[in-house]
């Protein structure tokens, strides 16, 4: 059997892959098992940040993993303080606890929120309302909190608990608040839910709601976090302040790692014994991670900004090309016929993503304009 053959035989069925191995890789290029090359415009699934196996970043692994590839959460390791520290001087943010994935983080803010609720308020106020079209994960938990009904299949019965609003509309979450309510969780750009940032106006009148009535603001910064559109957090373009954030993608630039920031409100709610992780802030993800952040200066964060607003200029008004949504390096490119662009898009040597009925572009922070160019300009023909 062939790697297709054997994938298909010896791993659940859960993705759609493309037909296509990857052995290589390097910054912004990936190569297959022919040796062919082929720019990454996904990153991973905005994971990849500062490329694929970025020098600093490999060595600061290979160190770790050298020293002390893991220990027990029982224990103190320097790694994971050391990156606790970066992540609040640079929020401003309280404290951290560390899961695997993004949905491991979502998971836990949505504990901390009920569990705050209950210890200032007692039983009954647990309610949590999310937006409709978002997505927060596929654990149990996350699975219902995300507002699409396709996810909402199979898994019956869902936990109890979650509202849906419409997103953008401040009357629709007024309305869903209730005495029960703890917590309002957004995405503030709803990446698979067809990259649509939410209103600058509705998050500010969101958070100013939850602030009056003390209910937790908690925003996944899952996918749009780690300088993916053009700050650290796409929150510091709001202007808000929130209760919880959530992120990891990005901020393991290959290696699984999530974590939860509490702000002082916030940060001691979870006590020895409610939470934990084995694996949670494992020292090689820290590590790798304390790098990660250290490079995401103010000069790469003006970068991507450019980058973006290079690419949105260079296929606004193409032919094919329905409309563009997104921030920074987090875009969506409505078009026709998305599933052959995509496979013709592969086949010129350009891995790109999809959101609905987008292509969905999520190339490394730090990809070379020669790179970005050469990738835009194989984008120019398949959407012609």
């Amino acid at each position: 059997m062939n790697i297709f053959e054997e994938d298909k035989y010896y791993i659940a069925n859960t993705y759609s892959r493309q037909p296509v191995e990857f052995v290589y890789g390097e910054g912004s290029y990936l190569y297959d098992v022919n040796g062919k090359k082929y720019i990454d415009f996904g990153s991973g699934i905005a994971v990849n940040g500062l490329g694929i196996a970025q020098s600093d970043w490999a060595k600061a692994v290979i160190k770790q993993i050298k020293t002390l590839p893991h220990v027990s959460n029982l224990c103190y390791t320097q790694p994971q303080v050391n990156l606790a520290k970066l992540l609040c001087s640079k929020t401003k943010l309280s404290k951290v606890f560390f899961s695997n994935s993004g949905a491991e983080a979502n998971e836990c803010a949505i504990k901390a929120a009920r569990k705050y609720s209950f210890d200032k308020y007692g039983e009954g106020r647990y309610e949590i309302i999310t937006l409709k079209n978002s997505f927060h994960g596929r654990t149990m938990a996350t699975l219902t909190a995300t507002g699409q009904d396709v996810f909402h299949n199979y898994f019956m019965p869902f936990l109890d608990g979650f509202k849906y609003a419409e997103a953008n509309n401040y009357e629709s979450v007024k309305k869903a608040i209730s005495n029960k309510t703890c917590a309002v969780m957004l995405e503030l750009i709803q990446g698979e839910g067809g990259v649509i940032p939410l209103d600058v106006d509705f998050v500010k009148k969101v958070a100013s709601l939850c602030k009056k009535k003390d209910i937790l603001l908690i925003l996944d910064e899952v996918q749009t976090g780690n300088g993916r559109t053009g700050t650290l957090y796409a929150y510091m373009q709001y202007g808000i302040k929130p209760d919880i954030v959530t992120t990891a993608k990005g901020l393991g630039n290959g290696l699984p790692i999530g974590a939860t920031m509490f702000n002082e409100k916030t940060s001691n709610v979870l006590t020895p014994g409610t939470h934990g992780s084995t694996f949670g802030g494992n020292p090689v993800s820290a590590a790798g991670a304390c790098v990660v952040l250290k490079k995401l200066n103010s000069k790469l964060l003006i970068e991507v900004k450019a980058k973006s607003d290079k690419i949105i200029s260079e296929l606004s008004g193409l032919k094919g090309v329905k409309s563009i949504s997104g921030l920074g390096l987090m875009l969506g490119i409505e078009c026709d016929d998305l599933k052959e662009k995509v496979n013709a898009c592969l086949e010129k040597g350009l891995v790109v993503l999809t959101a609905k009925n987008k292509i969905r572009l999520l190339p490394a922070l730090n990809i070379s304009n020669d790179t970005l160019d050469a990738g835009l300009n194989i984008l120019k023909e398949v959407l012609k």
